[in-house]
């Protein structure tokens, strides 16, 4: 898994019941505003998932919203990232078993799927429990398994990425 890390401005609104003529206060507000915004924000296109706020650099000088009386600061911060990348190994468990594929979990990311097309040599077996088997080896509903990114596109709505996902390959398939 690829971890990046990137330096990102953000705008941290502060409700005037929030503010504090002490520094150390006003601080503390702006960081847990900060991270709140992040963890509802989840992920971007262009930096991936948010992991962890890494350091606070520079908070500027607020300006107050007239009707509202909320102050706005402008905060610059270095944050950890998680973005899928195409051809890169990654493992996960099984969430979700279809006659047509397996839904997977890695991490942050929730929607990757393992079409039936992908996995050489596994038969669907339907039931209360279903599966895909491959002479002693098996993928039920949580199994760790160990795949390759063929592809991965950004969903905007739900502000996640979509990975499609094979066992083709040395070393692949469940662990």
């Amino acid at each position: 898994m690829v971890f990046l890390q990137a330096e990102m401005s953000w705008n941290v609104l502060i409700s005037p019941d929030q503010l504090s003529p002490e520094g150390l206060l006003l601080r503390k507000s702006i960081i847990v505003r900060l991270l709140e915004d992040i963890t509802n924000r989840k992920a971007s296109k262009d930096h991936g998932y948010y992991i962890a706020v890494n350091q606070l650099k520079d908070i500027s000088e607020g300006k107050v919203r007239e009707l509202t009386g909320d102050v706005l600061f402008p905060v610059t911060f270095t944050c950890i990232t998680q973005k899928p990348m195409k051809g890169e190994i990654l493992v996960g468990c099984v969430e979700k078993i279809l006659k047509h594929g397996v839904f997977l979990k890695s991490g942050p990311i929730e929607n990757i799927f393992l079409s039936y097309k992908m996995m050489s040599d596994y038969k669907f077996i339907g039931g209360d429990n279903p599966m895909f088997m491959k002479d002693h080896s098996k993928l039920e509903k949580g199994t760790m398994v160990r795949f390759k990114v063929m592809g991965f596109r950004w969903m905007e709505a739900d502000r996640q990425f979509q990975l499609l996902v094979s066992l083709a390959g040395d070393f692949l398939g469940p662990l």
